[in-house]
């Protein structure tokens, strides 16, 4: 004979959970559990949220007060002379001398030797001074130098033959006015 199953009981929470399989109770739990952490996530997040738009408030506010407010700089009377060595100092580092230096060197023979080279930006002069044993080899290294594309002007300005040293080199001194770029 089949058993029969007789329950007259009436229904309940109680007798409900003591029926439902243990697997489903399971995954109730972890859903249930779920819920609150995903509940938890968003409190922390509306609460970064409301934290990071208060800092943003507080920042417009302080920018709005920076700019409300003029900015007072201290006004520095620089004596003339102090301005007069600094505009030099910036003429002479502004100058080309990579480009005076190559135009210098594409027109120095072998014979000729540079001794000093001495650049006066005010005037956008280059003053050479070089020896050599001829005065031939002086004439075609100024006439080489009036070539180069840099200068506008070569001028020889003095020559001399030094009579201490046993070579007896020539020594000279030119004026090159360089092309400002």
């Amino acid at each position: 004979m089949k058993s029969m199953h007789i329950d007259f009981a009436p229904r309940s929470l109680r007798r409900t959970l003591f029926h439902t399989h243990p697997a489903l109770l399971a995954l109730a739990g972890i859903g249930l559990l779920l819920c609150v952490g995903a509940a938890f996530g968003g409190w922390r997040l509306a609460e970064q949220r409301h934290e990071r738009e208060r800092q943003v408030r507080h920042l417009q506010e302080r920018v709005a007060a920076m700019s409300a407010r003029p900015v007072e700089v201290a006004r520095v009377a620089i004596p003339p002379e102090q301005a007069v060595f600094v505009n030099g100092a910036v003429m002479q580092l502004n100058l080309p001398w990579r480009e005076l230096q190559d135009a210098v060197a594409a027109a120095t023979p072998r014979g000729v030797a540079l001794v000093a080279m001495e650049p006066d930006p005010r005037k956008q002069i280059l003053k050479i001074t070089a020896e050599t044993r001829t005065s031939d080899e002086m004439v075609d290294y100024v006439a080489e130098l009036k070539q180069q594309e840099s200068f506008s002007a070569v001028i020889l300005t003095r020559h001399e033959i030094n009579e201490q040293d046993p070579n007896r080199p020539l020594r000279f001194q030119l004026e090159a006015t360089w092309v400002a770029r």
